[in-house]
């Protein structure tokens, strides 16, 4: 059945659903090439919480190339109290910069849309 079917199982025997880290497995899906010998030299995954999520790519490190790195490039965060998502996004420093240009948004797919536009090159370079 393939890598998918391992998550959906994981997913399915919680007590609930959480749609929002479906819509997160999904977008990483969409990043992630066919090819598994491609996969050996950058894919991408994921962590969530609940409340917030970290994307990255999954890559040998340049010098040592039997480590292997995650190197995360966006994060977006869920306010309850607010009913919001805030996107931010890893600047050269290595820390977290609220993503000015779209700082926020009611639905996370709205979100990922702008992640994938990337129209100012902070997520994809």
């Amino acid at each position: 059945m393939g890598e998918n079917s391992n998550y959906f199982s994981s997913v399915m025997s919680k007590s609930s659903i959480d749609i929002n880290e479906v819509t997160i497995q999904k977008y990483v899906d969409t990043l992630r090439p066919e090819d598994l010998e491609i996969r050996k030299e950058l894919d991408f995954g994921y962590t969530y919480d609940g409340k917030i999520a970290t994307v990255f790519e999954i890559r040998p490190r340049w010098d040592n190339p039997s480590k292997i790195q995650q190197i995360p490039f966006f994060k977006v965060r869920y306010y309850k109290s607010r009913n919001c998502w805030q996107l931010y996004w890893m600047r050269a420093s290595g820390k977290w910069e609220l993503y000015e240009p779209f700082p926020h948004a009611t639905h996370l797919h709205k979100i990922l849309e702008v992640v994938e536009e990337d129209k100012h090159g902070c997520f994809y370079g």
